[in-house]
Formats: structure tokens, sequence, C-alpha cells
């Protein structure tokens, strides 16, 4: 009896991983992307280990492919079982800050509204780090009176993976293992990380603070809310990156 008991359990573990390992809309064929259950759900492991080649970001020439970029983002996004649809492609911003190494220095970027109108304006986005990608060091112009936008501030909710924070205050780098990219040329002036998990928040200390960000072993998908957002009001820490925006 304790046989048949045993092979009956070994079975419904089987078909519940057959199961949750169908392909799903928002997950990747073979993958069981949400843990919903105790027990069976869980010896179905998450089989994308996120690892990305550098090379396959660029053209024999060297530009930038964004497409190979978007592909790689849907990955991080359907890991997470993030809600891809039929137009999620077509709003993914992506950037290699003109550096060469996507996978080092990059971010992907939807801008879910963006509205600029003096004290009423607001934005939402959500960022995607891929894994060890840094968004480099930079900050924000005080108002713009010209154009009618606020001095921007902004906040960060970590929903999927975990990211550092880097803003102003003690240096706790090493402390914490993060190591800055060698593609981040000239450093950075900020030091003090604050590490964010699922749920968790950290915002901007003051007005034109310079900040950055480093994902964790597995990117991150962060949402973030500010007062507004103006292009031309962002400068970079890397001359080369203002360069690449501001030329």
């Amino acid at each position: 009896m304790k046989s048949k008991l045993l092979l009956l359990a070994a079975a419904i573990t089987l078909s519940a991983c057959q199961a949750n390992n169908a392909p799903e809309a928002n997950a990747p064929k073979g993958e069981c992307p949400i843990q919903k259950q105790e027990g069976a759900a869980k010896a179905c492991p998450l089989k994308d280990n996120l690892v990305f080649n550098n090379a396959d970001f660029y053209t024999q020439d060297g530009k930038f492919n964004e497409e190979a970029a978007k592909d790689a983002i849907l990955r991080l996004l359907k890991y997470y079982s993030y809600p891809v649809t039929a137009k999620t492609r077509g709003q993914l911003w992506v950037s290699d800050y003109g550096t060469g190494r996507f996978t080092e220095v990059g971010l992907a970027a939807i801008m879910y509204k963006n509205h600029l109108d003096g004290a009423s304006s607001f934005m939402l986005q959500d960022l995607f780090l891929l894994p060890n990608q840094m968004l480099p060091e930079h900050w924000h112009l005080g108002e713009d009176k010209e154009n009618g936008v606020p001095a921007k501030m902004e906040g960060w909710l970590v929903r999927n993976g975990e990211t550092y924070t880097v803003g102003e205050g003690e240096d706790n780098l090493a402390t914490l293992g993060i190591r800055v990219p060698a593609a981040h040329t000239g450093g950075v002036t900020v030091k003090h990380a604050q590490k964010l998990t699922p749920g968790e928040y950290n915002q901007l200390g003051k007005i034109a603070e310079h900040h950055w960000q480093i994902a964790g072993p597995k990117g991150a998908i962060i949402t973030e809310v500010a007062n507004a957002h103006f292009g031309p009001g962002v400068r970079h820490q890397v001359p080369a990156i203002n360069a690449h925006f501001l030329k």
C-alpha cells in the first residue's frame, strides 16, 4: 500500500511539472514562471539562466542592434511573467548609451505616461535592467521655466529581481560587493548604495542629486514614478554619454 501511495505522489508531481511547463502567453516555452503553490510546482525551476553575450547586441560593423536588445528584454519580462502584449515590443526603448557594452551599461524602459504641464506634470514608466547591468550615473537639472517643466524628483519601486540604487552618502560599494563596470569610463562620484528587492522603494534625496543603479544577478524590473521627465534636462557623469544624447 505504501509503495502505491509513493508512486501516486510521484505521478502527481510529474503531472504538475508538465502542466506548469506548458507554453503560456507570458512565459517562455518549457519554463514554470510562477511558483503558485507548495510542493509540486517548486519542482519545476525556471530554465532560462538569463546569460547574455555582449557581441550578440552588435552588428559586424559595431552598430548597436536594438532588435537584439529588445529580444533580450523580452526574455527578462517573460522570465518574471511581466504582462507581455502585442504592443510591448513596440513600446520598448533600449539604449547602450553609446558604450558598445550593452550587457554592462544600458537600459530598457516603457514610458507609460509623461505629462508635462508645469505643476500638474507627472510621469510613470517601467525600467528593465539585465543581470548586473548598470544605469549610468546622471542627474536632472533644476526647473526649466522656459518649457514649464519642474525639477524632476523620482522614486523607484522594485517589482522583480533586485537592484542597488546609488546616491550621495557614505561609500559602501565595496561592502556590498558592487563593482562599477569598466564601460562606465571615468568612474562614479556618488557611492552610497541601497539594495532593493521586490516591494521595496527608494527615492532621490534631493533635486539634482547624482544617482545611478545596478541590477543584481537576475536583472530587475522597476517601476519609476516622478513628477516629470524632460530629456534635455538630463546630464550624465561620462562626457561621451552626454555627447551621445545631446549631439
